[in-house]
């Protein structure tokens, strides 16, 4: 139902999409970049890190469109459903599946938050026959509907959600500082070259097996939480994670671990070069692939949390990366064994300073995580509020806006 003063149109009757030239491009080592899906996200375009074209082949690809402050680029795939808000005048090509949206008779801002609604992403995704990995037809997009209210009203409503947009950039603005912040406090003081006020004494460096022990408890619980490792949560249920477990039947040769335990899994990726080690923290017990190494602390010489920090800041990669066989990386993982593991060499501070240090990171940590609940509350006010406001369901008056 439209709201009394709304309109519901297509699309591309308020604001024409234009494709991008289907060719590929002469590429050079500098010059013109040239947007991929990709480099749409919400805000702004990314530009750092795309491919660039020369000035010759960029009037080739953007001779039947002229991008102005304000328009709106879409993707047709990968991130479909994202617009991206052109906010300077820098040069940009429109690549392969990308489209320019250039609003006429409607407020830019505006529209960007009618792109980004609940209803439009559920248009989005019926039209992709439910896959969030689909490519949307360009007809398809130019035909999507919309509802607005007249300029005046737009232009309000736009103003209130960017008031919000600003106090989220600026949290992640604090996020961002604050996890460097972080960083350099473990850098310090995981590795010794600042020392806590009252701790002087030399580290010692002991055998792994000294303070860790290797988990080897098969499941004959028959445990169901079958866990995967997160860059981001660590060890999580796979359920959780993936919506559905991609384990096998048979969990019998899983190996059971305990909150607490440790497990390595030799797969490198990104910022884990030599493979992640996580904890077990968000369950009292769950099962794991019996491809990753697990262990636990079996000494009161070692404190859990800053082995856990020690472990994530990737100040044991240089003692993997001694013994895992060069050149033998078979399907992502690397070739460590667990003898030699257990045998490399870990520094071990005195119990209390290794408690202090863990203090102080903890401190840092529970700094970080409270900014991203605040951010995630503030997204999640935000969409409440879109919800209201782009349905009609709670009209903006100018005093509201004033107020915002």
């Amino acid at each position: 139902m439209v709201p009394d003063g709304w309109k519901k149109v297509e699309l591309n009757e308020v604001a024409p999409v234009i494709d991008c030239k289907h060719r590929t491009p002469s590429y050079s080592e500098t010059g013109i970049p040239i947007v991929s899906p990709g480099n749409i996200t919400w805000g702004a375009l990314q530009l750092d890190g795309c491919r660039t074209i020369s000035e010759t082949e960029y009037d080739l690809m953007m001779d039947h469109c002229d991008v102005e402050v304000g328009d709106l680029v879409f993707g047709r795939n990968q991130t479909v459903g994202v617009a991206a808000r052109v906010g300077s005048a820098e040069k940009f090509a429109l690549g392969q599946d990308t489209v320019l949206i250039k609003p006429k008779t409607i407020d830019s801002q505006f529209l960007q938050a009618v792109l980004q609604s609940q209803e439009t992403k559920r248009q989005i995704y019926k039209l992709l026959g439910g896959s969030t990995f689909g490519r949307i037809n360009l007809k398809d997009l130019r035909q999507m509907q919309i509802v607005f209210p007249y300029m005046e009203e737009q232009e309000r409503i736009a103003e209130i959600l960017s008031t919000w947009d600003r106090a989220i950039e600026a949290t992640k603005k604090l996020i961002a500082n604050s996890q460097a912040q972080k960083k350099a406090l473990m850098q310090q003081l995981l590795t010794g070259k600042k020392r806590l006020p009252g701790f002087d004494g030399e580290w010692k460096s002991v055998s792994f097996d000294t303070l860790f022990e290797r988990v080897k408890t098969k499941n004959v619980e028959l445990n169901e939480n079958v866990l995967t490792i997160s860059a981001q949560l660590g060890l999580v249920s796979q359920t959780e994670y993936f919506n559905k477990s991609v384990a096998g039947k048979d969990l019998s040769g899983y190996t059971l671990l305990k909150r607490g335990d440790f497990a390595y899994n030799k797969s490198y990726s990104a910022g884990y070069p030599m493979g992640a080690i996580k904890p077990l923290e968000l369950y009292d017990k769950g099962i794991v692939s019996s491809l990753y190494i697990c262990f636990r602390i079996c000494s009161d010489e070692a404190y859990h949390d800053f082995y856990r920090h020690y472990f994530e800041g990737g100040y044991f990669n240089k003692e993997i990366y001694g013994i895992a066989q060069e050149g033998a990386r078979n399907h992502g993982l690397l070739n460590v064994s667990v003898t030699d593991f257990f045998i490399t060499r870990i520094v071990a501070p005195q119990i209390e300073e290794q408690r202090a240090i863990a203090d102080v990171i903890n401190a840092a940590e529970q700094e970080v995580a409270k900014l991203e609940e605040f951010c995630r509350d503030l997204q999640s006010e935000k969409a409440a509020l879109m919800q209201q406001l782009l349905t009609g369901k709670r009209r903006v008056k100018i005093e509201e806006a004033a107020n915002a």
